[in-house]
């Protein structure tokens, strides 16, 4: 197979949308991703995978910390800039959970310390122990075949 029918096949699974942000020395950092999951109950961990060429890599290194912020339905311009798919866009403001910085309007906020770092292929799997969640009772956003989706009612 080549890397546009795996690519292809990944995108057939629906996911959320999360933004993963970290920071240093001040400067907030901040990534659309949608390899993210929860791995254990006890202790809380999640796992987010960063690609070896994203700059936020070198930065939750950095950190060690950083938090996902699972975004709403109405927070699609988000994701599209911190993918890097808007250049032109208004200054986007953090909030904090704990030590971190996160997203108002999220449908979650995950504020995370590493407690673990996998290198496997070309990405490196973050670890993360939970330390702090806030939740809002908003619709989530979805992605699925390479376009933003929302849940139906059914």
């Amino acid at each position: 197979m080549d890397d546009r029918q795996f690519r292809n096949a990944m995108g057939k699974f629906a996911t959320g949308v999360t933004v993963v942000a970290t920071e240093v020395e001040g400067s907030v950092h901040g990534m659309t991703a949608n390899a993210f999951m929860s791995v254990s109950l006890s202790p809380k961990l999640v796992v987010v995978s960063i690609s070896e060429r994203a700059q936020m890599l070198e930065k939750i290194n950095q950190s060690g910390k950083f938090s996902v912020n699972i975004l709403s339905s109405s927070q699609q311009d988000l994701s599209m800039i911190f993918a890097g798919q808007q250049k032109n866009h208004h200054e986007v403001k953090f909030e904090r959970l704990g030590e971190v910085p996160v997203l108002d309007g999220a449908v979650a906020q995950i504020a995370c310390e590493v407690s673990a770092a996998h290198i496997e292929g070309d990405h490196t799997l973050f670890i993360g122990r939970v330390t702090d969640i806030h939740i809002e009772d908003f619709e989530p956003l979805i992605y699925f075949s390479g376009k933003y989706r929302k849940l139906a009612e059914g």
